[in-house]
């Protein structure tokens, strides 16, 4: 191996790749449930938005809580906002009643929390009551007394009036007779008998004249004591109307005495007792079993069906029922459609055509939320557009009119209801990622005025004694309240370990306690078949390993390749022109790294450097713009006094997949300096970096998985005790490494090699200085730039000698 200070410098050893803090040491001294509420560690800046936002109350102040999934979003805001409605009151019941003015425009009625329940029950009592008492109180002796009064009363007035009437017409030489409809006969008396009609019939002409004439004379004497009769009988109705109803107001009073005392102090509610106390006595005779309505075919319902129905405008539709609520309610629609979300109107069928009254008004989960906290996913949102633009308007209006979705589209509207809007005073707070947010953001203007607070979901911690501390609080406490078996102080250990290696940060934790709880209950599963009450570290181990294993099919299959040498990538000697690049794929959750050989050639010509990717349209953009910077630092290198004449190129050998990023141009720019040198480089080496145009090594991602990728083929194919991997120094507390490469290293058969330049890398690829540019323009004689400078003066000798020619060629040409 090469001794190079330089390289030395760049070695890391095992102490460097350890953990900053020993989490074990840490959790020697912690007991369960001493870090209370570790969310206000590890989401500060969360909580502090949705404490704004749910601390004022205008309409626009709703709250997107943005973040990833797996990081706790819903539990955080579950939990802040359980414990801020406690202490909020509990807003009041709404309840729906028959309009008795504009029965199509149902009532809405406020009431005292739980008072909306009293008010249903209590109507319902005396419902069922006055259904059961009415019939029987009007058998009563005293109002059949009253009404027998009033009947003699008016056959009494009745026979006098008849009697002047036959008085009358006797009088006039005719036979009163009344028929049972109430019409008027009569017939003319000849010497007190009454004259039959064949009698009539042989009386002369003129006879027959004055007797009509007479007739007539009689019942125009008559008209005035028949409308006597008609005043008489109507006068009897209006009295047994009113008898009716003040016998049967007497009954009806009394019974909803109970319900006017318990709510005195609503006016709403007492003038809609009013209102129904006066439709009761109104349709007294419905209380008797006389329906007005009777049916004609068998297939019509029944008079009692008909009972049924007329009474239902005495139901009271308890809309919004918080009795059992305390405080401020929280909802969160699991399925946001737009009727779970807004309500809906329902319809019934009746007699053979759809019917919907106030009975059938639904609430949606806004309106249960109403007073407090309304938490929905975005995601579940996005799917029911209707619901989504319903919301934005309640919001906007805080107004929720009930109505069929189907009124937003131009179809044949049937008859419906339109009951009065509910007041809206609700907190929305929806729960997504950023990548909506920002499209919302972008392309909705109401989204942007109605949701001006985002609460950012926090990814990653600082790795310290106190996040550790609070990080197993909260494991502990996802293990109680699941009923979990106890885990170890080491258990908890490993799992925050394997936190840091999710972060991929030697010095953060992740805060995906949902993938550590998957872990937690596949852990107990281990321990269960194990016959184990308690898990340990070991067994945390064992259930990443089987995740790995279970998870890394594809992987298995890559490294095959490589062991059959079908891939051709060579962890032994070295070669011109030739380095092993690193790239990392996700498949699902699992993370695998993979070496890969990158190949240069260069020959005179005046081509340049071609990127074989790009050409074959396998390149994305930012491996493109990549090759582009390691284009601009080569020619800021090397074209200081000469032009750069070459004609080369560089590909990833066996890619046959689209290749994206700029992680290899290091091993890229490596490899074209190898090839224009002639310096061979080491093949038990690999190389990841992105290299700027200045020639620094910047920071890559997935910098552990390549690291592991690459030891992994070196296991395989033999560990020389020379192999390893060089890095970009700012990734190098990106470094969270398997136990299996920390031991190879720890035992020196593995390296680790962090560098913040090209020139670093080349020296430890190739064993030779890189060189300085010195006064006179020349590099460091013996350097490796040195004779990358040389070749390139070369490649221009050889391409101007070769240029007359060129121009001899095309000036034959053109004569001929």
């Amino acid at each position: 191996m090469p001794t190079l200070p330089s390289i030395k410098h760049c070695l890391l050893g095992y102490r460097e790749l350890g953990f900053s803090t020993n989490t074990r040491r840490v959790l020697r001294t912690w007991r369960p449930g001493q870090a209370p509420q570790p969310e206000v560690l590890f989401q500060a800046r969360a909580l502090r938005a949705l404490e704004r936002g749910t601390s004022i109350p205008d309409k626009e102040y709703n709250i997107y809580v943005a973040g990833s999934p797996g990081l706790g979003r819903t539990y955080l805001v579950e939990r802040f906002v359980h414990e801020r409605a406690r202490k909020e009151p509990t807003p009041p019941d709404l309840v729906y009643v028959h309009n008795f003015t504009d029965p199509d425009r149902p009532v809405l009625l406020s009431l005292p929390a739980g008072h909306g329940r009293i008010l249903k029950d209590m109507l319902q009592r005396a419902m069922r009551r006055l259904r059961r008492d009415l019939p029987r109180h009007f058998e009563k002796a005293s109002y059949q007394r009253s009404q027998s009064k009033l009947l003699a009363q008016l056959a009494s007035a009745r026979e006098d009036l008849m009697g002047k009437m036959e008085e009358t017409a006797g009088r006039h030489g005719f036979s009163l007779a009344i028929d049972s409809t109430g019409g008027i006969a009569l017939t003319p008396l000849v010497e007190g008998k009454v004259l039959t009609s064949e009698e009539y019939d042989r009386l002369d002409a003129p006879r027959k004249r004055d007797i009509k004439a007479q007739s007539s004379a009689v019942l125009t004497a008559l008209s005035d004591l028949t409308r006597q009769v008609n005043r008489c009988e109507q006068e009897f109705r209006i009295q047994e109307q009113r008898l009716e109803t003040a016998h049967g107001a007497s009954l009806v009073d009394r019974l909803l005495a109970p319900v006017r005392r318990k709510f005195a102090q609503h006016k709403a509610v007492l003038t809609h007792l009013d209102q129904l106390r006066e439709d009761i006595l109104e349709n007294l005779d419905r209380y008797q079993g006389r329906p007005e309505h009777e049916p004609k075919t068998p297939q019509e319902p029944s008079p009692e069906a008909y009972l049924d129905s007329f009474f239902q405008r005495y139901e009271v539709n308890l809309f919004v029922d918080n009795a059992e609520t305390q405080g401020a309610p929280v909802v969160q629609e699991i399925n946001p459609s737009f009727a779970n979300l807004l309500g809906c109107i329902e319809r019934e069928t009746e007699w053979g055509s759809l019917y919907t009254d106030f009975t059938l008004i639904r609430p949606g989960a806004i309106h249960k939320a109403n007073g407090g906290y309304l938490i929905l996913r975005v995601d579940d949102l996005m799917g029911h557009p209707l619901a989504w633009e319903g919301l934005l308007r309640c919001l906007r209006t805080q107004l929720s009119r009930l109505e069929d979705p189907s009124d937003h589209f131009d179809s044949l509207r049937t008859h419906s209801i339109s009951p009065e809007p509910v007041p809206l005073r609700v907190k929305v707070i929806l729960i997504g990622d950023d990548e909506t947010y920002e499209i919302l953001y972008a392309n909705d203007e109401r989204f942007r005025k109605l949701f001006k607070i985002k609460a950012h979901i926090q990814e990653t911690v600082d790795r310290d004694a106190a996040s550790i501390q609070a990080y197993a609080h909260t494991l502990d406490a996802m293990l109680r309240h699941e009923r979990r078996r106890p885990f170890t102080k080491d258990a908890y250990a490993a799992l925050i370990d394997h936190a840091t290696r999710l972060a991929e940060d030697r010095t953060r934790l992740a805060l995906a306690f949902a993938l550590q709880r998957e872990v937690m209950i596949e852990a107990e599963a281990v321990a269960r078949a194990r016959n184990v009450r308690v898990v340990d570290a070991e067994i945390i181990r064992e259930t990443l390993r089987e995740r790995d294993y279970r998870n890394g099919l594809y992987h298995e299959e890559f490294l095959r390749d490589y062991d059959r040498r079908i891939i051709k990538v060579r962890t032994h000697g070295r070669e011109v022109g030739v380095a092993n690049g690193l790239s990392v794929t996700q498949i699902g959750e699992y993370v695998m790294g993979l070496p890969h050989q990158i190949s240069c050639t260069v020959g005179v010509g005046h081509g340049g450097i071609m990127d074989l990717e790009r050409e074959a349209e396998l390149g994305g953009p930012i491996h493109t713009k990549g090759m582009m910077i390691l284009k601009s630092y080569f020619y800021n290198r090397f074209a200081q006094d000469k032009p750069i004449v070459l004609s080369g190129s560089i590909c990833f050998e066996q890619s046959y997949a689209e290749v994206d990023g700029d992680s290899a141009s290091g091993a890229e720019l490596a490899a074209l300096l190898s090839a224009i040198s002639g310096v061979p480089i080491r093949l038990d080496l690999a190389f990841t970096g992105a290299v700027s145009q200045s020639g620094a090594i910047m920071a890559v991602g997935g910098v552990a998985a390549k690291v592991e990728g690459f030891f992994e083929v070196c296991r395989r194919h033999g560990l020389s005790g020379t192999q390893g991997v060089i890095v970009p120094r700012d990734n190098v507390d990106n470094l969270v490494l398997k136990d299996e490469v920390l031991e190879a290293i720890r035992a020196g058969g593995f390296h680790i090699y962090a560098v913040s330049c090209i020139e670093e890398a080349m020296e430890i690829l190739t064993g030779m200085r890189a060189g300085v540019r010195c006064k006179n323009g020349r590099f460091s004689p013996g350097s490796l730039f040195a004779q990358v400078d040389e070749r390139l003066s070369e490649l221009a000798r050889l391409a101007e000698r070769t240029q007359p020619r060129r121009k001899n060629r095309r000036s034959a040409a053109a004569r001929e």
